[in-house]
């Protein structure tokens, strides 16, 4: 075989060997962008023109989000903005338009609070799609409502409230969720210890469950006796209803 030919048998091999893997990188990109931000990719993918240009474009928000602050509240602060939202909740039954208004102003202020920045509405979108995709389509809806509230039904108003409550929840609880099952861990492995030692004990003949529940039983002997003595010297009276 001469020895150009091997040379391009080699070249197209290499040529589709980059070609396999650089389509698989971007099926994996792909399929990791859509799992992380669900119905915002195909969002995302039908507002542009090129996929591809989707992809970069959810790719960098995720560049800018890992940039940010972003924390979980305390457990003061979250007791601070439910009480908050409680009251927006109140206003709304009299003054609906003014109570969504100020469920659009307390969520921003909780993104502030978390670590978010709030310069513009299409910012905080891009932002929040990162880690709260699942409830975005909600805040797009309850705001749009928001900047017509003076045009806006009643049922739209409410409707954003709930839509705004589902954002506010997700916002509220977010980071909290990991420190409970954290506090969970500790628990189990405080209570394998325990029976671990209640085993190493029965192990070496220091079992005393059984002198354990005599003594209970005679504990409870004495309890049911005592009463029936103070009961024998108390006098029978009927029961009157509280009169």
């Amino acid at each position: 075989m001469p020895t150009w030919l091997i040379v391009v048998i080699v070249v197209v091999a290499v040529a589709v060997l980059g070609a396999v893997i650089w389509l698989v990188t971007q099926e994996m990109q792909r399929k990791r962008l859509r799992q992380r931000f669900g119905p915002e990719y195909d969002r995302a993918v039908e507002e542009s023109d090129n996929p591809r240009a989707a992809q970069r474009e959810l790719a960098e928000r995720e560049r800018r989000h890992k940039e940010l602050d972003i924390r979980p509240l305390s457990a003061q602060a979250r007791e601070r903005y439910t009480q908050k939202w409680a009251l927006v909740q109140e206003k709304f039954v009299d003054h609906p338009a003014t109570a969504v208004e100020e469920a659009d102003q307390v969520l921003v202020a909780l993104m502030a609070e978390r670590g978010y920045p709030t310069e513009g509405y299409e910012q905080q979108v891009q932002d929040l799609s990162v880690q709260h995709a699942k409830t975005l389509t909600d805040y797009r809806t309850a705001h749009a409502t928001q900047q017509k509230r003076d045009g806006a039904s009643t049922e739209d108003l409410r409707d954003a409230m709930v839509r705004y409550r589902t954002v506010f929840e997700d916002l509220l609880t977010d980071g909290s969720d990991e420190r409970r099952h954290d506090d969970d861990r500790h628990d189990d492995d405080r209570h394998a210890d325990d029976r671990h030692a209640d085993d190493h004990e029965r192990r070496n003949g220091h079992d005393h469950s059984g002198r354990d529940r005599a003594d209970r039983h005679d504990a409870d002997r004495g309890d049911t006796e005592k009463p029936e003595r103070q009961a024998s010297a108390q006098p029978r009276t009927e029961w009157n209803g509280g009169r």
